[in-house]
């Protein structure tokens, strides 16, 4: 899952990086949601990011990388 926002630069290269790998995924723009689910997905983001940097990828319920970190992700996905 990607915890992203429309706006970030980051959160766009998380994306491409994640589809030129294949890799099937779901996100999330926070920015785009509405004030009560946004408030609901933010609360899910600080269990794993605290800070709530962006992106934040959280991979399989079990491992978090925070910002775009190609050498993490691929390690992560292997």
């Amino acid at each position: 899952m990607l915890y992203a926002l429309s706006t970030c630069v980051w959160c766009k290269k998380t994306r491409a990086f994640l589809d030129s790998l294949g890799v099937e995924y779901s996100y999330e723009y926070l920015d785009l949601l509405p004030d009560k689910e946004q408030k609901e997905v933010l609360e899910v983001v600080k269990k794993w990011n605290p800070a709530c940097n962006f992106p934040t990828l959280v991979i399989n319920n079990q491992k978090c990388i925070i910002g775009f970190q190609e050498d993490k992700i691929r390690e992560a996905l292997k």
